[in-house]
């Protein structure tokens, strides 16, 4: 128990339930600068994760440690609830400001990143050790600014630890540093250490569910050797593996506001909306230039949303069930779009044949430069895309077919491939019709003649 009387400057005394295993005892005794614990799933890793800052915070007064995950539900299942059972009588939770006090003068505060925009808010803020769970989950740019976070001016040693598992938007430079080794200018080999992990480590959780080792060898191929043997070479399960940050994204400066056709695609309800919208050139090229990516909204603040970014938007398209009437107002979602400034484009696609139409998009061609370049790319602005790209899975049931769960990762890809769709139609649509306008040229030209 701790020590009621712990004043700044003492440690506090804790009693704590729970043995570390084996992999997670190494994970408390590295003294790497850059500690990553994980690789598969089932590991115990935010067990680890939160014991680790806890004892720390206890043995050393007046430390500042900061805990991050990308969503604050995450966060709160995760972590702050976990932590208020584990913490009762030895910290004080403060609920604005997200932070958990202990006696003797040590704090963790917990925060999340939800978005590119997020890490800016803790820009020339200091900590002496920052804590990442589910690293794989944020950006290398994400990463780099935290790393600049570990700083201050007491002479205790800046630490960063953190939990992955393959996959996600982070895995490359999580892989680069961590599994393959390779630095770059700035870089120390000495400064990183990983930790591997797999299900097979955690005897507790193996005890006590059994079944999850099964779940685990019932997967895809990939996505088993992702899951369960921690395997980074690849991430079969990623639904476009053909997704490469590098190729398909551009600065949002690098797209001019020129002449284009535009079209916004929306895939609407109210657990979220998201909505891309796409300029085609005249080569028939595109770009996702912008997004709204909400969650909560009724269908006139939805509109209100779209038509802020609309400027210059000539087709709104949305998938045929959003003509469905509603059972309390007899309405259509469509109608209510409609009455609200939003007149929607019906979209009847099949899903198996949007994916393919989309992948269509994303596969690089070789152009007459010998550069090979896809059809369409995406402004780094739009990082709700970029991020729910590169988390969606396959189907388990449906190898050709996306996951529809979990949500948050699927609307951002259903919204892009409906344009797909769209554009793909409407390319054939007018492939017809030249066909059939070059024939009756050549029927009159043939009257002519006789």
């Amino acid at each position: 128990m701790p020590n009621s009387k712990g004043k700044k400057g003492r440690p506090v005394k804790i009693k704590l339930s729970g043995t570390p295993q084996k992999k997670q005892m190494l994970f408390f005794l590295s003294k790497a600068k850059y500690v990553a614990y994980g690789g598969a799933r089932g590991g115990g890793k935010s067990w680890a994760l939160r014991r680790k800052l806890v004892l720390m915070c206890a043995r050393f007064p007046g430390i500042n440690v900061l805990l991050i995950r990308r969503t604050y539900p995450e966060l709160r299942d995760n972590h702050i609830r976990p932590l208020l059972s584990e913490l009762k009588d030895i910290a004080q939770y403060n609920d604005t400001r997200k932070t958990f006090d202990f006696p003797n003068g040590s704090r963790i505060k917990l925060g999340y990143l939800d978005s590119e925009n997020d890490t800016y808010q803790y820009q020339g803020q200091e900590y002496d050790v920052i804590a990442i769970d589910e690293a794989t989950q944020l950006t290398e740019f994400q990463f780099q600014t935290l790393k600049a976070c570990l700083r201050g001016a007491n002479s205790f040693p800046k630490r960063m630890y953190l939990t992955c598992n393959p996959g996600g938007v982070g895995h490359g430079w999580v892989k680069r540093l961590f599994i393959d080794k390779e630095y770059r200018r700035g870089e120390r080999k000495e400064d990183y250490d990983f930790i591997p992990a797999k299900v097979y480590d955690n005897k507790i959780l193996l005890d006590k569910n059994p079944d999850y080792l099964e779940q685990l060898k019932s997967l895809p191929a990939g996505l088993r050797e992702a899951w369960l043997d921690g395997s980074w070479n690849g991430f079969e399960g990623q639904f476009f593996r053909e997704f490469d940050y590098d190729i398909h994204t551009v600065p949002r400066e690098a797209f001019c506001d020129g002449t284009y056709r535009r079209y916004c695609a929306i895939d609407y309800g109210l657990d979220m909306l998201a909505a891309v919208f796409v300029a085609v050139d005249k080569d028939g090229r595109a770009t996702v230039y912008d997004e709204v990516h909400k969650s909560g909204l009724i269908v006139s603040e939805a509109a209100r949303e779209i038509l802020k970014k609309a400027d210059g938007v000539g087709t709104f398209i949305a998938p045929s069930d959003l003509w469905s009437r509603q059972k309390d107002s007899g309405k259509s979602i469509a109608e209510i779009f409609s009455e609200n400034g939003i007149y929607l484009t019906k979209l009847t696609s099949e899903r198996v044949a949007g994916w393919v139409a989309l992948k269509e998009w994303l596969n690089p061609k070789k152009r007459e430069n010998g550069i090979s370049e896809p059809d369409m790319k995406i402004t780094r602005n739009c990082e709700n895309l970029i991020r729910c790209m590169q988390l969606l899975l396959y189907d388990e049931q449906k190898p050709a077919d996306a996951a529809k769960y979990p949500h948050n990762v699927t609307h951002a890809p259903d919204a892009l491939r409906y344009f797909a769709v769209f554009r793909s139609a409407r390319a054939h649509a007018d492939s017809i019709h030249t066909v059939k306008l070059t024939e009756k040229i050549r029927q009159g030209y043939a009257m002519r003649k006789i």
